[in-house]
């Protein structure tokens, strides 16, 4: 069964920008921390921003300010705002959804391919 679903990745422009989505069932979306991780071939897996139910955000420092991460409690959906892309930031971009307490403690998406070329 699918939780986490992914869209809104794609072939940008260096400088470009692109708005990610992940959608959450609701049992994940009103308990868990959302956010969004990205691995570059050759790579480990790193942070790009999360945000909690309570809306508080943490996102990497090389993204402040070009990144943005929300949420849309309406459609329980987390969004990911990427602006100003480098061809060094093409990647698998993966959503995910921790709970410290609750098992499982991680969900994963099945990443979303971003790629930044001219």
């Amino acid at each position: 069964q699918v939780q986490l679903v992914e869209s809104g990745g794609g072939l940008v422009q260096p400088g470009g920008s692109l708005r990610l989505s992940c959608a959450a069932s609701s049992y994940i979306f009103s308990r868990y921390r959302m956010g969004w991780f990205r691995q570059a071939p050759g790579k480990q897996r790193e942070l790009v921003a999360t945000i909690t139910t309570h809306n508080t955000v943490n996102s990497a420092d090389s993204m402040k300010g070009r990144f943005t991460i929300s949420r849309d409690n309406a459609k329980n959906t987390i969004n990911l705002q990427v602006n100003n892309l480098n061809p060094e930031e093409t990647a698998v971009y993966y959503c995910n959804a921790h709970h410290t307490i609750y098992e499982p403690n991680d969900y994963w998406g099945q990443g979303t391919q971003v790629t930044v070329s001219s």
